[in-house]
């Protein structure tokens, strides 16, 4: 197993805006919202010589298996809202919102996804009563592809990476079109802003049910990136007062477009092909509009194998918890950084740390998970009875 390992010579004392109140409001008038499980490891804290493993399982958010549907849906109300120049007010549930909307028809949402976050916003365009066109890049998984289909929208294969599908996805931007990314480009910006904010949601449930429990906060949070949107969430809570913890951003080796351009010193791009089964974390450029917020607030970045995601993936079917490639990255990524010289001597006290693991997605291809886990994923955290 390989990884490379940087700590962050960017890093400087920030504090961002903290998110509006308004969007956990927006959340629990989704349909099926609650929160995700936060679970305690001793397992995994045994394994990572740490005090304690905190692992929140964003396996199952409101039917689908990643977080994605959290940033998708606030980004896209905010969207729709600034189309119309007003709040369509009042509604209740998404079924009132989408008769407020239905004026609007024929109506359109448009992304580019290496997985996740396309199905998240084609899912959202369903609940709507709106068309949807996700455009995905040459090597996606039939799997993820069907996924998206099977919440009714148009899905294009682009002949390229996932950075050909985003500015394939921008040309769809219309008047009977909103297109609905989590990555910005020049001119683009207010959308992928608010997919930052959508994911505030999280953390804010984590810090819920650490209250709740009498546990600890974190002292160290492990987080995968791909563009960095869901990073820069994480940045902007746990560098408010009272939360600085040791943020930890995982990336594929192929793709760790973050990590290179923190040692670059400024937006850097990592060409494709990216191939890592990871395939939510494929991206070849940071947002523009998260870097900011990631080159600053991350201290430490790490890039693995597909070996170290196959092998988290594993350990953490062992402990009861189905993640997808891309959902054991952060996982995969602590893992290889206690094991560093460098983070040893930095951080001579992690034996006596909370971490937290953000697992990002369940199995969203269940015959890659079944072949590399060796049993499929209905099964992790059950007790199979043998007669």
């Amino acid at each position: 197993m390989t990884a490379h390992i940087t700590e962050n010579p960017l890093r400087q004392p920030i504090t961002p805006a903290a998110p509006s109140s308004e969007i956990a409001q927006f959340h629990l008038r989704m349909p099926a919202y609650s929160p995700t499980l936060l679970f305690d490891v001793p397992d995994l804290a045994g394994q990572l010589g740490v005090r304690r493993v905190l692992v929140k399982a964003e396996t199952r958010r409101m039917g689908l298996p990643s977080f994605k549907i959290l940033g998708a849906s606030w980004a896209t109300y905010r969207a729709i809202c600034d189309h119309l120049g007003y709040e369509p007010e009042p509604w209740r549930n998404i079924n009132e919102l989408a008769a407020n909307l239905a004026h609007l028809k024929p109506f359109k949402l448009a992304t580019a996804t290496d997985g996740n976050h396309g199905r998240a916003v084609a899912f959202m365009a369903r609940l709507l009563g709106f068309d949807c066109h996700i455009f995905v890049p040459r090597r996606m998984v039939e799997a993820r592809i069907q996924a998206i289909r099977s919440e009714g929208a148009l899905v294009t294969v682009v002949d390229g990476s996932y950075d050909d599908a985003v500015a394939r996805s921008a040309d769809e931007a219309g008047p009977t079109c909103i297109v609905v990314s989590d990555t910005s480009w020049e001119g683009y910006e207010d959308t992928p802003a608010r997919v930052i904010e959508g994911y505030a949601t999280i953390f804010n449930e984590v810090d819920d049910a650490i209250a709740a429990s009498g546990l600890d906060r974190p002292d160290i949070v492990a987080i995968p990136m791909g563009v960095g949107a869901f990073m820069a969430a994480a940045v902007t809570h746990y560098r408010q007062p009272g939360h600085q913890a040791t943020i930890v951003g995982v990336e594929p080796l192929d793709a760790n477009c973050v990590q290179a351009s923190v040692e670059a010193g400024d937006l850097a791009v990592v060409p494709g092909p990216h191939e890592s089964i990871m395939v939510g974390l494929n991206c070849g450029t940071p947002s523009p509009i998260a870097w900011p917020r990631l080159s600053a607030g991350i201290d430490w970045l790490v890039s693995v194998d597909d070996d170290s995601a196959r092998q988290a993936m594993r350990d953490l079917a062992a402990v009861g918890i189905v993640a997808g490639e891309t959902g054991a990255a952060a996982l995969a990524g602590f893992t290889a950084l206690s094991a560093d010289p460098a983070w040893k001597a930095a951080a001579a006290d992690a034996a006596d740390a909370t971490v937290l693991l953000l697992v990002t997605e369940g199995a969203t291809d269940p015959g890659s998970y079944a072949e590399i886990v060796g049993r499929g994923h209905e099964t992790v955290g059950r007790v199979i009875a043998v007669r």
